[in-house]
C-alpha cells in the first residue's frame, strides 16, 4: 500500500496541483490585502468614512450575535478579483495554445493516373490499374 501511495503521490499532475493550490492560496491573499487595504479604503471615504470590515447588523441588541456582511462585501469583492485573475490567466494560455496550434494543409487521398485517369491513392508510385509507375509529387 505504501508503494502505490507513493507511486499516486510523485506523479507529475498531484505535484503540479500541489503547486497551483499553493500559488492559488498565496495569491488569495494578495488579493485579500488588495481589497482591504487597498480598495475598500477610498470607497469608505467616499461613503463618509465607512469601514466595510467594521459593517454589521446585530441581531439581538445587547448581544454579541452579529452578521459581519462588511466582512462578506470585502470576501465578495476579492472572489471577484481572484476569478477575474484567473480568467485573464486562462485567457492567455489559450490564446498561446492556439498560437501554437499550425494546421496542416490535408494531402487529398486520392489523385487519377496521367495515363489511364483512374483514381488511385495519393501516395501510389504505381497505378494499379495500368501498372505504369508514377512520379512521386
Amino acid at each position: 500500500m505504501w508503494k502505490e501511495f507513493k507511486e499516486f503521490a510523485m506523479r507529475g499532475n498531484v505535484i503540479d496541483m500541489a503547486v497551483g493550490i499553493i500559488i492559488g492560496a498565496a495569491f488569495g491573499t494578495i488579493a485579500k490585502s488588495l481589497v482591504d487595504d487597498i480598495i475598500m479604503p477610498p470607497i469608505g471615504l467616499l461613503l463618509s468614512n465607512v469601514d466595510f470590515a467594521n459593517l454589521s447588523w446585530e441581531i439581538k441588541p445587547g448581544t454579541d450575535v452579529k452578521i459581519n456582511y462588511g466582512k462578506f462585501i470585502n470576501n465578495i469583492i476579492s472572489f471577484f478579483i481572484v476569478a477575474l485573475a484567473v480568467f485573464l490567466v486562462i485567457k492567455g494560455i489559450n490564446s498561446l495554445k492556439r498560437k501554437e496550434e499550425v494546421v496542416q494543409p490535408e494531402e487529398p487521398a486520392t489523385k487519377e493516373c496521367p495515363y489511364c485517369y483512374s483514381k488511385i491513392s495519393y501516395k501510389a508510385t504505381r497505378c494499379p490499374q495500368c501498372t505504369s509507375e508514377l512520379k512521386s509529387s
